[in-house]
């Protein structure tokens, strides 16, 4: 019998590979690796997913195309990324992170390439339904992966700089549309065989990305996972001498997707899908629709792509702004400042007629909007349990892409009915209630464990949690870097 309890006691006590990586000062060699890859997979998903923004004036020029007929064309990736985000993240909690993140990639790129082979309306419609299931599939999970895989205090930055290398495929699709869209009619075709180009990375991801140890580690396939995390130990060990004891976070129970509407998480899935959908409408509303809306405001289709390909600049700069306060400051307080900016720069850029004013509040409004999704990636991953994190984070990305989806006909709509200035109070309107209602209900979760974060919703996890620990106080208090933790970082500060 004493034998039986010395080793139930020895199990509890054993530090789960979580914790473990949880304790590393920094992102190691391998993990900078990772980094590397994940950042090539989100550019060519970005590329992609604005890709028909650039080639709608050339594809409306080409088939003689209303403006209602771009709406149905511009909605009908958001309805495809709805299905994908939903069914991507179910994938993924199931049958795991990498794969159903390389897949997703596959899928995306043959449908984009179909893209260009597109005969009529018809036949691009379907296409970009498919491209879109693809797309949103992968970034949904390649969100919860990063928030696994990397060390909690660098959670932020290393979303934000993810994000960063992935917008590099915003300008790169803007000024490839900008020199080849002009040397033919037809010439549109070759933005999706460039959208298609994220296959390649797919194929050197199936080598290179491991599983994702959380999830492993939930499934049971601890023992698959144990030699990564003991390679990243001895990475951390060989750079910083010295690591801190790990702090448990607690066990990871199976999950039933029913969880997202019971009383644990039916706040947080309700605010995050109201605000990605106010995001939705505010952010595609601008961004899919400009090239289009500037060519019936008076511009030709090359000056149109000129503008947006100026404005394409700012996205990178604007997610690696985020880099310097993302984890410094609480994020739903952050986002709802930036928002609010973003609103009045949308009003300005409506209302003016001056070029330089134009190109300006662009410029910023680009540049905000990108920092605002670094904290939506970061935030989104986090307010769900590792169990539930692909499956809740799919779910309410996928309402965010139903509102896109809705968008593509509102912005026609309003502009048909209203006029060009109509549709920027439309698309400022939903960014000032996108901030406010993450500002005033979301959760807080910067420099928190994820399990933390899980725990002080979930009393039943919370109980889990300090069984686990040893300890049978009340709570289980916010899980702050060590003091080892906090001098290593101060002496490494890049990742």
């Amino acid at each position: 019998m004493a034998s039986t309890a010395d080793s139930a006691t020895s199990r509890v006590a054993e530090p789960s590979l979580a914790a473990r990586m949880s304790r590393l000062p920094s992102a190691t060699p391998t993990q900078r690796r990772w980094l590397v890859l994940l950042g090539a997979l989100m550019l060519f998903d970005q590329a992609d997913l604005n890709a028909f923004a650039y080639a709608a004036p050339a594809v409306r020029a080409q088939w003689d195309l209303s403006v209602g007929d771009i709406g149905i064309l511009t909605s009908a990736s958001f309805f495809g990324m709805f299905v994908g985000s939903t069914a991507g993240g179910w994938l993924a909690d199931r049958y795991g992170r990498k794969w159903t993140i390389i897949g997703a990639t596959f899928w995306y790129s043959a449908f984009s390439l179909a893209c260009a082979f597109a005969v009529g309306m018809v036949d691009l419609t379907i296409y970009r339904v498919l491209t879109g299931a693809g797309l949103q599939a992968m970034v949904a999970v390649l969100l919860a992966y990063v928030a696994e895989m990397f060390p909690r205090h660098l959670r932020g930055r290393i979303q934000a700089l993810t994000l960063a290398v992935g917008l590099a495929g915003i300008p790169l699709m803007a000024w490839f549309s900008r020199f080849v869209i002009p040397t033919g009619p037809s010439a549109w075709r070759w933005i999706f065989v460039l959208g298609a180009g994220g296959v390649v990375i797919g194929i050197v991801s199936i080598w290179k990305l491991p599983e994702s140890v959380r999830w492993q580690e939930a499934n049971g396939r601890g023992a698959s996972a144990a030699p990564i995390v003991e390679k990243l130990e001895r990475e951390a060990l060989s750079l910083f001498g010295a690591l801190p004891e790990p702090e448990e976070e607690g066990p990871i129970v199976k999950a039933r997707t029913s969880e997202l509407f019971g009383r644990a998480y039916i706040r947080r899935t309700l605010v995050a899908a109201v605000m990605l959908t106010f995001l939705a409408v505010g952010f595609y509303g601008f961004n899919s629709w400009l090239p289009t809306l500037l060519v019936d405001h008076g511009l030709s289709a090359s000056q149109s792509l000129t503008y947006t390909s100026i404005l394409s600049l700012a996205a990178v700069p604007g997610a690696l702004f985020a880099w310097l306060f993302i984890d410094r400051w609480e994020w739903r307080r952050m986002l709802w400042i930036i928002e609010s900016i973003v609103a009045v720069l949308m009003l300005v850029f409506g209302f003016t007629n001056s070029a330089v004013v134009l190109v300006a509040s662009g410029l910023l409004i680009t540049l905000l909007l990108q920092t605002g999704t670094a904290f939506v990636f970061t935030y989104l991953p986090e307010i769900f349990p590792t169990r539930l994190r692909g499956t809740g984070t799919g779910f309410v990305n996928g309402i965010g892409r139903i509102a896109g989806f809705g968008s593509g006909f509102l912005i026609a709509g309003v502009y048909a009915g209203l006029g060009y200035a109509a549709v920027f109070i439309v698309t400022a309107g939903a960014m000032a209630l996108m901030g406010m209602t993450l500002g005033v209900f979301g959760e807080r979760t910067t420099n928190r464990s994820l399990e933390q974060i899980a725990t002080t919703t979930d009393p039943t996890e919370d109980v889990q949690a300090r069984k686990a620990a040893g300890r049978t106080d009340e709570a289980v208090s916010p899980a702050r870097p060590t003091t080892l933790q906090r001098n290593l970082a101060d002496r490494t500060k890049c990742v």
